[in-house]
C-alpha cells in the first residue's frame, strides 16, 4: 500500500465550485492503483463533506487538512 504522505497523483481544484472538485478527483482516481493515494486541493466549502460521503459510499479512505488561505488538502486512499 502507498504511503498517504506520498500521493501517486494530485488534483488542483482550487477555485472550482461543486461538483467540479469531486468530478476531477473521480477522474484522477481511475488511473491510481488500489491502495494508492490521491491529493486534492480545494477551496470549495462543501468539499470536505462531499469527499467524506463519496469515500464512505465507494469504500475509500479520506483525510482532510486545512491549509492557509482556506485551502483544503484531501488525501484519498483508493479502495
Amino acid at each position: 500500500m502507498s504511503d498517504p504522505c506520498s500521493p501517486v497523483d494530485s488534483v488542483d481544484a482550487r477555485g472550482e465550485r461543486c461538483p467540479m472538485p469531486l468530478l476531477l478527483a473521480k477522474r484522477a482516481l481511475r488511473d491510481i492503483p488500489v491502495g494508492g493515494a490521491l491529493e486534492v486541493l480545494s477551496t470549495d466549502v462543501g468539499s470536505e463533506r462531499d469527499f467524506e460521503s463519496f469515500a464512505r459510499l465507494a469504500g475509500h479512505q479520506v483525510s482532510c487538512e486545512r491549509l492557509p488561505d482556506d485551502v483544503l488538502r484531501l488525501i484519498i486512499i483508493k479502495a
